[in-house]
């Protein structure tokens, strides 16, 4: 009885899933658990599992292809792998024995032939490792465009990567540049008189010489263009304005130099600023709803809890897993949250459920080494707050030049929900609990 392979829940407000990379070849079989093929979403990738140990008879639903929640994209069929003795019996492996004497050097015929066939040599075909087709197929190469080095001639995810590296090309330069080398020292000088040729046009001015002009396409992903598609829309559909402001960090960085050990003995992380900044934007939240708030149906909805979604670069892109009811949360359970999400993001471990429902985003560009930038909000938030590096910088201080250690800030708002008077008062509140943490816990 063949078994469909539906997809699954991606989340309540998902209801179209778009199909990835399938990680089995029709006709293979696998185990029960085991990962047959890549399921994304606007907001996370996940693969969908296989519910028995069986063959994969058939893909109903091709890589690129938009379906819906609960959609069969495949067949199975239950059973164990076939080993290839056809379910002989005792008595019929008896008189194969009887027989292998009189038949060995055609058996033996066989064998060589079918090594030929496994080796690609005779076919003129490597045989492709799984691992290696989805990355040829990720940069548009061919298999015969790549050299297999595997055991009996297959064709490795190494060889392909090697390939990419350019390492084939530059072995292949050398041999170049060598056998020019040879055939300058044996070609014969010119003589005297012999006229020497014309010299070359000059080149138009601008014109570089030398240098590869190559190119190279790869293509985009699906959570890629999905990522592209809602940061996009989010542009064309809100009224978005960026201010700035700066914040002396020293006093955090003091807090957090005279503790840390302390800290990480008692809960086994280090404390870090991203736990400094959520606490500062529940603050300034508090102060400024709208910031916290969504436009639904014509209406502005104001949240009285603060799910804050914290920016992380995972294996497939930019993501923002959601920190809930973080006013709730101590410093080191922020710091515990965001470590393990982070983590897991790289891993591309995060469910659906952990990428939707923030209701303000931070984004952190400083690890990155960016000075100053404007972030896109988040849909259907109405705020991005974005940090950048920390520079020491001269500034004023009591009449006197001193440098301090700064960060500039940057917040993204939507003009449709928040003025710019209530965008530069939250800024503030926020540089004011940063450059004086104990505002935070007093809630002055």
């Amino acid at each position: 009885m063949a078994i469909e392979l539906k997809v699954p829940s991606a989340g309540e407000s998902i209801t179209e899933v778009v199909i990835g990379d399938w990680l089995i070849d029709e006709g293979s079989f696998v185990e029960v658990d085991d990962d047959v093929v890549v399921i994304e979403t606007d907001k996370a990738s996940m693969e969908l599992p296989a519910p028995v140990s069986g063959t994969l008879t058939k893909i109903l639903v091709q890589t690129g292809d938009t379906v819906e929640v609960g959609a069969v994209i495949g067949l199975m069929e239950e059973g164990e792998a076939d080993s290839g003795d056809g379910g002989e019996s005792d008595d019929d492996e008896e008189a194969a024995e009887d027989d292998s004497s009189d038949s060995g050097d055609e058996a033996a015929a066989e064998e060589d032939s079918a090594g030929e066939d496994d080796s690609g040599e005779e076919s003129g075909e490597p045989r492709i490792m799984p691992a290696a087709q989805r990355l040829l197929d990720e940069h548009g190469l061919k298999a015969s465009a790549v050299r297999a080095t595997g055991p009996g001639g297959r064709l490795l995810k190494e060889d392909v990567q090697r390939h990419l590296d350019g390492g084939e090309d530059k072995a292949d330069d050398k041999k170049a540049d060598g056998k020019k080398k040879e055939a300058a020292k044996k070609s014969p000088e010119k003589k005297s008189g012999e006229k020497k040729p014309a010299s070359s046009p000059a080149r138009p001015a601008g014109q570089a010489s030398g240098g590869s002009r190559q190119e190279e396409t790869v293509r985009m992903t699906t959570l890629r263009k999905l990522i592209a598609e809602r940061l996009v829309g989010a542009q064309q559909d809100a009224a978005l304005l960026t201010t700035f402001n700066e914040v002396d960090m020293s006093a955090v960085m003091n807090l957090r130099r005279a503790h840390q050990e302390a800290f990480k003995k008692r809960y086994g992380i280090k404390v870090g600023f991203m736990s400094f900044f959520v606490k500062a934007v529940i603050e300034g939240l508090k102060e400024i709803p709208g910031l916290n708030a969504e436009i639904r149906d014509g209406n502005i909805v104001y949240k009285n809890y603060y799910d804050i979604g914290v920016a992380v670069g995972g294996g497939k892109g930019l993501v923002v897993p959601v920190i809930r009811n973080t006013e709730r949360l101590s410093f080191a359970e922020i710091e515990q949250a965001i470590a393990d999400l982070a983590t897991r993001a790289r891993d591309n471990e995060l469910s659906p459920d952990e990428l939707q429902g923030g209701t303000f985003t931070i984004s952190n560009g400083g690890i990155y080494g960016s000075m100053l930038s404007t972030p896109i909000v988040n849909p259907p938030q109405s705020g991005i707050l974005g940090m950048h590096n920390i520079v020491e910088r001269p500034v004023a201080v009591d009449g006197e030049v001193v440098i301090r250690p700064i960060m500039y800030l940057a917040l993204t708002y939507d003009h449709r929900v928040v003025d710019g008077r209530e965008a530069v008062t939250f800024l503030v509140r926020v540089k004011e609990c940063l450059e004086d943490p104990a505002r935070m816990l007093l809630e002055v």
